[in-house]
């Protein structure tokens, strides 16, 4: 079967099917558990094993370097049939795959090759740039980088570090001695690193996206880099994984509803037919949570031919054009997330117009969609991207590219 033939849409390129061919068995494996793993807070460590086994962390990287040369529109497509079987392991390799485009966006020769064949032997990177508590400021990590006896040692504490505890390496949101903004790579296993499952949001609750701490861990000056010099789509890239990993959630929760609706059997006196799959109003709501995990997908697809842009662009040789083609890609990115985030919210919730309470039952694992898309749909408020939007759309207005959480100095 293909997506086409689940009436999802036209897969991007054609040699889609057979790069994704390896990874929907493994797919289809980590569906099966995933209302029980969510139920039971079982983190998919047995899950991302299987896909780090089968190469699936260098599905981006160039078929010569090991990997499958994914381009940026099919590895979203990718990522929305992985959200569909479990959209909590999307989220834990959404940090490796942003630095692995990093990667990828690299002039440095000696960097690239090291880290493409780190990535192409199965292993991962996961994040810790959030802070939390007064010392996290907008303009300066509390997290430092600084020279001791000639060395370098890393020191702080992140939150939000979401799939480090799954992770080889660790990416860490730095400070050096001057006050730059640097970005270091760690071994999880290194002396002095310590992260644990302390995340206690309702939803995405098996990410371990929890607390991270680093107390004199000795960094190689090559494992520095200036934050200033990474991707400059890298915004817009890892907000379209959220996205893409909505229109995941939002497949999900048609293949739920579609299959309680054809099982259902009990039914209401004033109902417009005997059985559920045959009422009109009832297949009225599916059919309508069905067209917006469509339309989800498809945006999202969209916006990431503007990331594929913004990659060519990179090596194009015009810093003008690089330039445009970042803001681009940052404002599409910015229109998707505020329709497919109300889209599938919507949809979350619009499941259970389509059958009855038992649904709520908690060993039905339905609350978990609404669950895990609220928590997605939190990150990066939508309430500003509108004003971005519209400041873009009325006085021509660049989007901003980075932004950061945290304190503010007044």
């Amino acid at each position: 079967m293909t997506q086409l033939t689940y009436a999802w849409g036209a897969t991007p390129g054609e040699d889609y099917d057979a790069l994704v061919a390896p990874f929907r068995p493994i797919f289809a494996e980590i569906a099966k558990e995933a209302t029980r793993r969510d139920h039971e807070r079982d983190l998919p460590h047995a899950a991302i094993q299987r896909l780090k086994e089968a190469g699936f962390g260098a599905v981006r990287l160039p078929r010569e370097q090991g990997g499958r040369g994914a381009s940026l529109p099919q590895f979203f497509s990718v990522l929305i049939e992985l959200s569909e079987a479990d959209s909590n392991v999307t989220q834990a390799l959404r940090a490796h795959f942003g630095f692995t485009e990093d990667i990828l966006n690299s002039k440095s020769p000696e960097r690239r090759a090291t880290w493409f064949e780190r990535i192409a032997r199965g292993e991962i990177v996961g994040s810790a740039w959030s802070e939390v508590g007064a010392g996290a400021g907008l303009d300066r990590f509390s997290t430092e980088v600084m020279e001791k006896d000639g060395k370098l040692f890393l020191n702080g504490a992140k939150y939000y570090t979401t799939g480090s505890l799954f992770a080889d390496w660790i990416d860490v949101g730095a400070s050096n001695s001057a006050g730059e903004g640097v970005a270091i790579a760690v071994r999880r296993d290194a002396d002095g690193v310590e992260v644990i499952d302390d995340w206690d949001g309702f939803g995405q609750v098996l990410t371990a996206s929890g607390t991270a701490t680093f107390r004199d861990v000795a960094v190689l000056p090559d494992q520095v880099i200036v934050d200033d010099e990474r991707f400059k789509y890298g915004a817009a890239f890892y907000q379209l994984v959220h996205l893409a990993t909505l229109a995941g959630i939002g497949r999900a929760i048609t293949n739920d509803v579609a299959r309680a609706v054809a099982e259902r059997k009990r039914t209401y006196t004033h109902a417009a037919a005997s059985r559920s799959s045959q009422d009109p109003q009832v297949l009225q709501v599916v059919g309508r949570i069905r067209a917006a995990a469509y339309a989800s997908g498809a945006i999202v697809l969209q916006a990431a031919n503007s990331l594929e842009r913004a990659f060519e662009a990179h090596f194009a040789g015009s810093p003008e054009a690089e330039e445009v083609a970042n803001a681009l890609a940052e404002l599409e990115t910015a229109q998707a997330q505020t329709v497919v985030s109300d889209l599938i919210l919507d949809a979350s919730t619009l499941l259970f117009d389509a059958l009855g309470a038992s649904a709520t039952k908690k060993p039905a694992g339905l609350d978990r969609h609404w669950r895990n898309a609220r928590t997605l749909a939190s990150h990066n408020p939508r309430i500003y991207k509108h004003r971005i939007i519209g400041d873009f759309a009325v006085n021509g207005t660049p989007p901003p590219y980075q932004w950061r959480i945290g304190a503010s100095a007044g």
